[in-house]
């Protein structure tokens, strides 16, 4: 007779003092620790309408903890709403319908309120975290890149992309946590589909926002580094990172034009340095070379040019800007204390941002749910505070390979484990499955956030 590969079990609909998605406790203990609970609610104080039952701000949140929780639309919010002892009293989908129409009629002002409050809060976090903080070396590095939103019906500003699909292309800016974490988001910039990858005035705007978001030490004294890939190479936007040469250092990179080609063919075979791995170690495929002379003449003084060519891998196929077998990139930067190598190195690691752009469309970004482009850029406010949220509670309270986990991790790990909720006379307390594997590391996440000091 054969046996079924699963158990069989008997399901009744009628358990008790029983809590869905008990992990993301951590994110509700994250929210309190941060203060960004009060923030927010203070920063859309003036959007309260008189005898309100439900804060403006406590909405906000329960929408970015829904979507941080895996929700993508509006209505993901009945979430929290099934769990008022863990999420506490949530509003109902017609009352946040009408906030969300209410906060975007509002149009810039609801959003530099929003961003104000995340502004703050994000002083306080990086303050908290001591040696976690994203503060590499003394050095804040915010990764600029473009994300393609596939639209599924006809949503104002949708259009056709690049890609040949249809939708918008949000620029968006990430702080890097470097090895040891992963990072957050500190600006979106919700654009046409059909917007060029290479708009200067649309990475102005994105770097203002961007370096809003810093704590005020990190805006100066070239503190911070501006990262773009080749869609930042133009000269309008190094023109104005120029400008700001005192503050602001950049590595953008930069497209393989025909002069630079014919360049790299006339460099000699001693000018190239080896290039290097993370740990130092010397890669035997890949080199680094400074480009000088006329090649820079009409771009920014003191812009230094860096071309890198490596050896592909069997089988990839060279463009016809590639020379002599090896694979051609290229990027600028104003940095001049340092070795080309660490400075090539130091590029090339601008690809984590693609490790944030896969989280962003796992967290609220795999659709803008929303018709209105008002309606939608509020909506990505809302993904920006769940992101928040899902890189602080790990920088915060937890440890090791765990700090790096992205969102699907933390969701299927922490976030959904079980609970039962036991009342007593002392209190209510959350009792997490025991056998869960890593329950163990929900509740030392816990003990550290109880650690931190609360807000004033």
């Amino acid at each position: 007779m054969p046996i079924g590969s699963y158990p069989r079990v008997r399901v009744q609909g009628d358990g008790r003092q029983v809590v869905s998605q008990a992990g993301s406790v951590l994110l509700v203990e994250t929210v309190r620790k941060s203060g960004l609970d009060q923030a927010i609610s203070a920063g859309l104080a003036p959007w309260r309408k008189p005898r309100a039952v439900h804060d403006p701000g406590k909405i906000l949140l329960d929408l970015a903890l829904a979507v941080a929780m895996g929700g993508d639309c509006l209505a993901d919010i009945a979430m929290l709403r099934a769990e008022p002892a863990v999420f506490g009293h949530v509003a109902s989908d017609p009352t946040v319908s009408r906030l969300i129409g209410t906060l975007a009629s509002s149009g810039e002002k609801s959003l530099l309120a929003i961003r104000a409050a995340r502004s703050q809060v994000r002083s306080r976090i990086w303050s908290l975290a001591g040696p976690h903080a994203p503060d590499q070396e003394g050095r804040v590095t915010i990764d600029l890149d473009g994300v393609l939103v596939i639209a599924h019906s006809d949503k104002e500003d949708a259009a056709p992309t690049w890609k040949k699909t249809y939708g918008h292309h949000p620029l968006m800016a990430f702080v890097d946590h470097g090895p040891g974490g992963t990072g957050e988001p500190v600006a979106t910039l919700l654009r046409p589909g059909n917007a060029g990858s290479n708009t200067a005035a649309d990475h102005i705007t994105t770097t203002r926002q961007a370096l809003a978001q810093l704590p005020k030490k990190y805006r100066r004294g070239r503190q911070t580094l501006i990262r773009t890939d080749s869609a930042g190479g133009t000269h309008d936007f190094l023109a104005w990172l120029t400008q700001r040469g005192k503050w602001l250092s950049y590595s953008v990179g930069m497209v393989i034009t025909d002069a630079i080609h014919q360049h790299v063919l006339k460099v000699p075979a001693s000018a190239w340095t080896p290039a290097v791995e993370a740990d130092g170690e010397i890669r035997d495929r890949a080199w680094g070379a400074e480009l000088t002379g006329n090649i820079l003449d009409g771009w920014p003084t003191g812009m230094r040019l860096i071309v890198r060519k490596e050896r592909p891998h069997p089988g990839a196929q060279l463009r016809l800007t590639d020379a002599e077998g090896t694979r051609l990139t290229c990027f600028a930067t104003n940095t001049t204390s340092r070795p080309i190598a660490e400075l090539e190195l130091r590029h090339r690691l601008r690809a984590r941002a693609e490790d944030r752009i896969r989280a962003a469309r796992a967290t609220g970004l795999r659709n803008l749910p929303l018709h209105h482009t008002a309606q939608n850029q509020v909506w990505l406010e809302i993904v920006q505070i769940a992101l928040d949220l899902l890189a602080w509670m790990p920088m915060l309270a937890l440890t090791g390979k765990a700090r790096c986990w992205e969102p699907r991790r933390l969701r299927l790990r922490l976030f959904t484990a079980a609970g039962q909720l036991i009342t007593t006379g002392r209190g209510r307390i959350l009792r997490l499955a025991g056998h869960w594997p890593w329950t163990s590391h929900i509740t030392a996440a816990l003990e550290r956030l109880a650690q931190l000091p609360s807000p004033d």
